[in-house]
């Protein structure tokens, strides 16, 4: 049985399937990342763009999903982790898009990897997701507490996911967004090993 631990998380997968800690790869890390080092150029000017705050160069970015998975009925699951049980942080306004470009980013480096990863098992493993009938997209989301009946754990994961839905659609029409107690009937099960 795979098993995968994500800081205090440990996600457990059924037999016969293939999970990784995408963002360990060392083609998204050593290679890939490369990538991302394009400085954004202003529209208006043709400029760098600038932080309004520090003044730092913007530059692109790359960004990886947590765990690619890919299950024996030839599913690829791209499932992105945020445990946020130990912080105040109440504001998930932009966690669906932050999923969506990790989304994005990891199918445009799956793409690369298949081709170019110096890595086989790498390789094979991108190959094996490229070549699944179905795509899906999870969030598993373990929010801080909240006092305030508005922004209550079940509400935050709703509006999240409304996002989520729009954003990644045209990968997976039905994305998921899920905490350890609520897992729904997704095949792989999440314990707590250490304090958030």
């Amino acid at each position: 049985m795979p098993s995968i631990t994500e800081k205090v998380l440990k996600f457990d997968f059924p037999d016969g399937w293939d999970a990784s800690k995408f963002d360990d790869w060392s083609f998204y890390s050593g290679q890939f990342a490369r990538v991302g080092d394009a400085e954004i150029l202003c529209k208006n000017c043709g400029g760098v763009a600038q932080c309004g705050q520090c003044g730092t160069k913007r530059i692109a970015g790359t960004r990886g999903i947590d765990i690619l998975a890919v299950d024996t009925g030839s599913v690829c699951w791209h499932i992105e982790i945020k445990d946020d049980r130990s912080t105040r942080q109440t504001n998930f306004m932009f966690l669906a898009d932050m999923v969506a470009l990790k989304v994005r980013d990891t199918h445009a480096c799956l793409v690369a990897a298949r081709l170019n990863a110096n890595d086989d098992s790498e390789r094979d493993r991108a190959i094996r997701a490229l070549a699944c009938s179905h795509m899906r997209v999870v969030l598993h989301l373990e929010p801080p507490p909240s006092h305030r009946p508005l922004l209550s754990p079940k509400m935050q994961r709703a509006n999240v996911l409304q996002r989520l839905k729009q954003l990644v659609k045209a990968v997976d029409p039905r994305p998921l967004v899920v905490s350890m107690h609520d897992l729904g009937d997704l095949a792989w099960s999440v314990t707590q090993v250490g304090t958030p």
